[in-house]
């Protein structure tokens, strides 16, 4: 089972990327964020010509979520109790058994903000959310664009991002409170080294220059974690004309 996930940042310009990393690497599960699109221009016919099962949740400009999978995805939600939110950033569908919970976590914006206190409310209505799965769907992996570096190992300059978005001890705990529900990093089960990145700036030549931050993250409960034959970051689709700020993410099981 190859699960992975990638933040396309528009699949509108990228989906010739996503048709082609599909095409070469046969994952059975991707899941997508920041599609920017709404449902009624979604290229689902695409994706079905190609032989992929797809289903999504879009709004226009913004946010935006699918998942793209070999199987049919079933039993699909793309609303969750306590959580009134107009923005497209949830998805959750089961396939193969494995319930996928794809998620493209609010930014935030700055810490002190209202922008910031609504992240945090959100990851809390989400935390309770993924338990409430757990209770129905015994293998569960949560995934998606996190907009939280984990720890410092995932910081290009830990000192320059010390309590910056994305980096703020309130936003790791969020984090560690999903975790604590049961769910591993699966890309910590295999690597323990610094500097591995899945989002690098546009700005300032960031991704040339080693600027990133690993932010995009597949979490798994501690029984498929027992599984993980691999886990990684590919660079390459970051190295496409015209990419993604984001790269895939992919983790395989023996499953």
């Amino acid at each position: 089972m190859k699960i992975a996930s990638w933040n396309v940042n528009s699949l509108k310009v990228r989906l010739d990327h996503v048709l082609q990393w599909l095409e070469s690497e046969q994952p059975d599960v991707l899941a997508l964020q920041e599609t920017k699109m709404t449902d009624d221009v979604f290229p689902e016919q695409v994706f079905v010509d190609a032989g992929w099962h797809v289903v999504y949740s879009g709004q226009k400009t913004y946010n935006g979520v699918a998942i793209i999978a070999k199987e049919a995805p079933k039993d699909i939600i793309t609303d969750i109790p306590d959580l009134d939110d107009p923005q497209r950033r949830i998805l959750a569908a089961t396939v193969n058994d494995i319930r996928i919970i794809d998620l493209y976590v609010v930014n935030g914006s700055a810490p002190g903000t209202e922008k910031f206190a609504y992240k945090m409310d959100w990851l809390d209505k989400v935390t309770a959310f993924i338990e409430q799965q757990q209770a129905e769907y015994e293998d569960v992996v949560v995934l998606g664009d996190f907009n939280i570096a984990p720890d410092d190992r995932d910081v290009h300059d830990p000192i320059k991002w010390k309590d910056k978005i994305l980096c703020t001890k309130e936003e790791r705990n969020a984090l560690d409170r999903i975790l604590d529900l049961g769910f591993q990093d699966s890309f910590r089960l295999l690597h323990d080294d610094s500097g591995v990145f899945s989002w690098w700036d546009y700005r300032m030549n960031g991704f040339a220059r080693g600027l990133g931050l690993r932010i995009d993250l597949i979490l798994c409960t501690d029984e498929m974690s027992e599984a993980v034959t691999a886990s990684y970051i590919d660079l390459e689709p970051r190295k496409w004309e015209r990419p993604s700020d984001h790269t895939p993410v992919v983790t395989e099981f023996d499953w």
